[in-house]
């Protein structure tokens, strides 16, 4: 019987690497030690595979694990200045092929990526910096393994601590020792300078799941505030949430070996020894009911904007046609027309968003139903929602009022107002209240680029206020 002897968190910026950051890495240097402290621990261990987990950092499947199942697997820092530093590696099959077995069974989905994906997808089959700054310390101190190298979906916690159980289940099975590696950062948006800008709420996000991770709390890791996760801008969450399911039903010790973040960025590096099976940690079951729960809860909360959404979406995706108007609507839904937006949620994440700037329809209602089914299934930027999904689907209805014209964006607030650019024939509309969208010069930018509008251009500017439904 295999093992997994154990399960770090790792970060991965390229700057860590000498011969990238050329003595810039000393900046670093408590996460560059540690990181040398993880491979000199793995060195000891001397596992036969290393299964390594990183966030998506360029084209990817979003809605499922992404597994490399080539024989082999190549990468090379050459973009960030370091072209010696090639690798290559062989992939672990047997594991491969019983994590992908074990997903299809608890209903997981997993995405296939081998030497052909590119020119199907045009996803790329190679190591990025996700894994391969990791896997430069390790190899310093040991290089006798296999690679096992999966890019993390936009899947719910749930289906993500799911996997990390999984992944453990499958070592075990296959008669392998193995040593699980969560990459990825924590909040992007530490300073002003930061990659990703600035939001205060970046130090609460990592000061909160540092602290989580050193009591292994993984309830509170679990439960974590989305909006808090989405403000942070990070990419080691849902890492951190598989690093989870790895140990789960198990006794753990944790230790953080350091915290800092002097770039803008947070790294963290921990590791995790499971001690003893206890039963009272297997928490698996216990999660996917609460999140069945929590979805029923919001249904039972739903008023008639947004049931009406939802059941439009369902109807028209389970019988294939457009449902009637209920008689049992309010008035001002069935007397009134307005233009309104649909907008989808599933795991947290947009799932679709459609609407209308000014009522087409002959009433609010048959605008909910028409802009509902559109969200679901004409979105450009998602496929159309399947059966399977309409259970996870969160719904939100927001019922425009009459747009303002607006001569400075001094007039502007990004939680009151949404904005409509136009130039020309061309328009571009952001909704108020965007979770991620903390500055107007942010949400002018991003409304320009949803009417392709050049900032050069010669642009007007609308606001208009909402009634959110949710």
């Amino acid at each position: 019987m295999g093992k997994l002897l154990k399960t770090y968190l790792m970060p991965h910026p390229p700057i860590m690497v000498h011969e990238v950051g050329r003595g810039e890495e000393g900046k670093i240097i408590s996460t560059v030690n540690s990181a040398g402290k993880v491979a000199e621990e793995i060195g000891k261990l001397r596992p036969d595979v290393i299964i390594i987990l990183v966030p998506p950092h360029g084209p990817s499947f979003y809605d499922a694990m992404s597994i490399n199942t080539g024989e082999y697997i190549k990468g090379n820092l050459g973009r960030f200045g370091a072209y010696n530093l090639r690798y290559d590696y062989k992939i672990d099959s047997d594991i491969v092929s019983k994590i992908i077995e074990k997903s299809a069974e608890n209903h997981i989905p997993t995405a296939s990526v081998d030497e052909d994906t590119p020119k199907r997808y045009r996803i790329p089959y190679e190591l990025d910096h996700g894994s391969m700054v990791p896997l430069y310390f390790v190899n310093q101190k040991y290089r006798n393994y296999k690679l096992v190298h999966v890019t993390y979906g936009l899947l719910s916690n749930e289906e993500l601590y799911e996997f990390g159980r999984i992944v453990r289940e499958a070592v075990e099975e296959c008669g392998e020792n193995a040593v699980y590696i969560a990459s990825g950062d924590l909040s992007h948006r530490l300073t002003h300078d930061a990659p990703a800008g600035f939001s205060p709420r970046g130090h609460e996000f990592d000061e909160k799941i540092v602290e989580y991770l050193r009591q292994m709390d993984v309830d509170a890791i679990m439960n974590m505030d989305a909006d808090l996760t989405e403000s942070a801008g990070e990419c080691g969450y849902r890492s951190i949430i598989t690093a989870m399911g790895t140990l789960d039903g198990y006794d753990v010790k944790s230790y953080v070996y350091s915290y800092e973040g002097p770039f803008g960025v947070g790294y963290c590096i921990a590791g995790f020894d499971m001690l003893n099976r206890d039963d009272k940690n297997r928490k698996v079951d216990d999660y996917f009911k609460l999140k069945k729960e929590r979805v029923r809860k919001i249904r039972e909360k739903e008023d008639e904007y947004v049931s009406l959404a939802r059941q439009s979406l369902e109807h028209y995706i389970r019988e294939g046609k457009v449902m009637d108007i209920p008689d049992s609507l309010p008035p001002e839904m069935t007397r009134n027309r307005s233009g309104v937006f649909v907008s989808l949620k599933k795991n947290g994440q947009l799932r679709g968003c459609i609407g209308t700037i000014e009522g087409v329809r002959s009433n609010i209602a048959e605008e909910i139903i028409r802009n509902a089914i559109s969200a679901g299934t004409q979105d450009p930027r998602f496929y159309p929602v399947e059966e399977e999904e309409l259970d996870q689907i969160i719904y939100s209805v927001d019922i425009l009022k009459k747009s303002m014209p607006v001569r400075s964006k001094d007039e502007l607030d990004v939680k009151k107002y949404g904005i409509i650019v136009r130039c020309g024939r061309r328009s571009g509309l952001l909704l108020p209240n965007i979770e991620g969208v903390d500055t107007v010069d942010d949400q002018i930018s991003i409304a320009l680029q949803k009417g392709r509008i050049d900032e050069e251009e010669n642009y007007s500017m609308e606001k208009f206020e909402v009634t959110r439904h949710r």
